[in-house]
This record gives C-alpha cells, structure tokens and sequence, in this order.
C-alpha cells in the first residue's frame, strides 16, 4: 500500500525535476551589454539604449562661434574661443576685439580691427564642416526617446542616448543632464529650441558640455539670464537673450545673436 502511495509523488517530482533541467539546458546567456549597449532606467521602466559616438565637429569644432550670416551683439558680451563667420564678410561681425579672448576669423579686411585676422581658406572648410555635423547629427536613426514630454521637457533628468523631436522643444523649468564623461547625448530638433527666462541647464555624473549635440532646424532662443549646456548645431538663427549663458559652442548656419551674454568654449 504504502509503495502504491509514493509512487505518484516520485513521478511528479521526477517531472519537475526533468522540465527545470530541460529550461536549464534551453537557457542562452545574454550578450556582454558593455561594448555595445547601455541600460538607462526612466520612469520606472528599464530602457536598452544605444552608445553614441560624438558628432564629428572637424575644424568647425575650433570655433566657440561660427556663422554663415554675421554675428550681432549688444555690448558688453564675454566670448571665450574663436569665432568668425563665411562667406559673409568681416563687417558683418559686430563683436568688438576686447570682448572675445581668442582669434576673430574674418573672409576679409572688414573684420574688427586690430585683431581680426583673414583666413577665408580656413573659415570656408569650417563651414563645409559645420553642415555636415548638422546633417550628420539629424540622420542619426533609431531614437531611444521620442517626443519626450510632448515636446515641453522642463524639470526633467535627462540621460544618455538619441532623443528625437518631430516638432518644437520647450525649456519652461530647470533640467538635468545625467551621465558620465564619455557618455553622448544628441538631440534632434524638427522645429524650434525655446528656453524661459532664468531657466539652468545642469550637468550632473559627470557628463560634458563637449558631449551634448543639440541640432535644431528652427530658431534657437535662450532666455534671458538662462545657462545653457552643449553644442548648439542650428539651421535657423541663433538667439541669446539678454545675460544669457553657455558653456559649449553656437554654430549658426545664419546668424547668432548676442545681448550681453557669455559664451565658453568647452573643454
């Protein structure tokens, strides 16, 4: 009786025994995630994101400003790093030599006198450069954000990867930009890029301004007393308003407006 009793437990717990070990044998180990794969936690869901490469600036990247169309400005602004614009002439830099530390590139003698220097050869292929950044940064596929906050990204984190806009971003509250020092952040913009008055923009982990490519198709505003962080890639104007940071480059394919504002080369 009693063999007669034991004998379905011994089969069920042979069967449990022999399906753990068929999973066992069926299990694949997931790839190492270190070379080619990052993982990011946002809003509580746990995301697979791509690791970047940087945006290749080329000469374009030795240049804090760069315009194609002229660079206005109300006095007194701060500027650390070159600047110059091409093809249009040196009168259109309305910058003033004791404001920048650094070299002004002009296409001519127009420039700002005494410290404006002609290398239209130089400024020609930093332009050619500063386009194909542009075009590279907005072909960049498979987004690992989309549409972020509708488009209004005020008060958020934000970490590591490929973010993709089909319209316009806003800035209304502070952010914070997350991640270490070699992590990359690209930002593709189809229409305009507006940050509110007095609004940061913080690094945190150790991120860097030299990392973070904002390409935006519209016009580009940064409000007034607003600090910014990255690189700005613009199709359209570039416009600080008055007291308004930036540490990171502003490179127009029109022009850049300054009132007042510092712009820092990043390191």
């Amino acid at each position: 009786m009693k063999s007669k009793q034991l004998f379905p437990a011994v089969t069920l717990l042979l069967s449990v025994l022999f399906g753990a070990c068929q999973k066992s044998s069926d299990y694949m180990p997931p790839a190492d995630l270190s070379t080619k794969t990052a993982t990011t936690l946002s809003a509580n869901n746990l995301r697979v994101t791509q690791l970047l490469k940087p945006v290749n600036l080329d000469v374009a990247g030795n240049f804090a400003i760069l315009s194609k169309s002229g660079i206005t400005d109300v006095y007194k602004s701060t500027i650390k790093g070159d600047i110059g614009t091409s093809p249009i002439t040196g009168a259109a830099i309305h910058v003033t030599c004791t404001e920048v530390t650094g070299n002004i590139y002009a296409v001519d003698a127009a420039g700002p006198l005494p410290c404006g220097l002609i290398d239209a050869s130089r400024l020609t292929t930093a332009i050619t450069n500063l386009q194909a950044a542009y075009t590279d940064a907005a072909g960049r596929p498979t987004p690992d954000f989309l549409n972020l906050g509708a488009g209004s990204i005020g008060g958020k984190t934000l970490t590591r990867g490929l973010y993709k806009f089909t319209s316009s971003v806003v800035i209304p509250t502070s952010i914070t930009i997350a991640g270490s020092a070699t992590d990359i952040f690209i930002f593709q913009v189809a229409g305009t890029l507006t940050t509110s008055s007095a609004v940061n923009i913080t690094l945190s982990g150790g991120a860097l301004a030299k990392n973070i490519f904002w390409q935006v198709a519209g016009a580009v505003t940064i409000g007034t007393t607003s600090h910014f962080e990255g690189i700005i890639l613009g199709q359209t104007g570039i416009n600080l308003r008055t007291g308004a940071s930036i540490n990171g480059r502003l490179l127009a394919q029109t022009a850049v407006t300054l009132q007042q504002n510092t712009v820092t080369q990043p390191m």
